[in-house]
């Protein structure tokens, strides 16, 4: 399976993104996906992941703004964030729980 995450920009705190990941493959709708994001000098932590079934859950700092969904028939994941605040800086990656080989990040930069 590969990843490929885009949608990334800069925008002000209190702004809007929407956040891409496209998967190859014809197994995806049986796949636990996740989105990472990773700030500068930290770890990737996951912010929000969703099973094959639907089920979502979300790390408590992005509880109530982002929004994690999926579309089975065009293999692709979406993140929708939304309050942004300066913390979601970072770059912003897509994978399989487990993780896979990781694809190509998207940068969120939020900043006034």
């Amino acid at each position: 399976v590969q990843l490929q995450a885009s949608g990334g920009g800069l925008v002000q705190p209190g702004g809007s993104l929407s956040l891409s990941c496209a998967a190859s493959g014809s197994i995806f709708r049986f796949l636990h996906m996740a989105w990472y994001r990773q700030a500068p000098g930290n770890q990737r932590d996951s912010v929000a992941d969703i099973t094959f079934g639907g089920n979502t859950n979300y790390a408590d700092s992005v509880k109530g703004r982002f929004t994690i969904s999926r579309d089975n028939a065009k293999n692709t994941v979406f993140l929708q964030m939304r309050n942004l605040k300066l913390d979601d800086t970072g770059v912003y990656y897509c994978n399989t729980i487990p993780n896979r080989q990781w694809g190509q990040g998207t940068q969120v930069t939020v900043s006034s």
